[in-house]
């Protein structure tokens, strides 16, 4: 991403100051609530419930040569999640398709990412959604880079975070809800601990997921990832690479990890639209397998490259 002189990658777009900040955004596009808007002048209410309680859902999805992955997996999702929480959709699934086509094109995205947030909308300072009227529905598209290519080619480090993921009986984790604290909390100790990921346990002491990511780790040639009873939101890139693992003949299982197996696994990678598929190869300053990228990652990684290349929707 250029700007005059300036050249960035767009992973610290939202890191710039905010007058240098409406330099990259001009001339982008949002779509908010039925219209295209300048990104510098889309904004909500602030007595929107999105913003004061989190109260609302939203989607994280892929573009690949101009064309949107698993769109309709992602608006599936969207509405279930919304449907759980009793959020009424201000738009039907296809005006909100019929509306990403359109954003995604305003911008000339190619290959770059789409947030999809759906609030519950204006209402009192009260807690009750009973007095928000309607909802907000906007959707950005452009550029991501939530890793440095290096950590792609060789390996990211992580940690396990002290913060324990949400009880599932508490909030379901297969609500994609805006309020991501649980999990911003376990990203700072990430970034404290000088690492850019971390692994969050459940409440029974087993692996649930990284604050963005699925986990998947490789032990005696058998690719193990947690069952969604563990208290993980199920990825639609996770079940991709399942599906993946199923077609090259990668023996699968979906059982408990504790964190001792992921000390001592052969390989491990994590998997989420914006990280894509990305391989682990330190956590807690412990190397994993040779310290490397192993075998099993690397033809998953290939086999994910090699579905993207062609960019199917669905």
């Amino acid at each position: 991403m250029t700007c005059g002189s300036l050249a960035l990658p767009s992973h610290d777009l939202y890191n710039l100051p905010l007058d240098l900040r409406k330099r990259f955004e001009m001339g982008k596009k949002v779509w908010l609530n039925g219209e295209l808007v300048e990104a510098d002048q889309a904004s909500v209410s602030v007595f929107d419930h999105g913003l004061l309680y989190g109260d609302g859902v939203f989607e994280g999805i892929r573009v690949y040569k101009g064309r949107i992955f698993k769109l309709a997996s992602h608006l599936r999702r969207l509405k279930e999640s919304a449907d759980a929480i009793r959020l009424v959709l201000q738009q039907s699934l296809d005006e909100i398709d019929a509306a990403t086509r359109q954003v995604v094109a305003a911008n000339g995205i190619e290959d770059g990412y789409i947030r999809l947030c759906v609030t519950r909308g204006i209402g009192t300072l009260g807690i009750s959604p009973d007095n928000c009227t309607g909802g907000t529905t906007f959707i950005i598209a452009d550029t991501i880079a939530l890793y440095p290519n290096e950590f792609y080619q060789n390996g990211l480090a992580i940690i396990t975070a002290k913060t324990i993921r949400n009880h599932p009986k508490a909030l379901s984790p297969r609500i994609k809800s805006l309020n991501y604290l649980n999990n911003i909390m376990a990203k700072i100790e990430a970034l404290d601990a000088g690492v850019l990921e971390a692994v969050m346990l459940n409440s029974e002491g087993n692996v649930a997921e990284c604050t963005g990511d699925n986990v998947f780790v490789v032990k005696d040639n058998v690719l193990i990832t947690p069952p969604v009873e563990a208290g993980m939101l199920e990825g639609i890139t996770m079940n991709t690479v399942i599906g993946l693992a199923l077609e090259n003949d990668v023996a699968m299982s979906r059982v408990d990890l504790a964190k001792d197996d992921l000390y001592n696994a052969d390989e491990m990678f994590l998997t989420g639209t914006a990280a894509e598929v990305i391989p682990v190869t330190t956590i807690d300053s412990r190397t994993i397998g040779d310290g490397k990228p192993g075998p099993v990652t690397r033809k998953l990684l290939d086999a994910f490259h090699a579905l993207v290349a062609n960019a199917p929707e669905d």
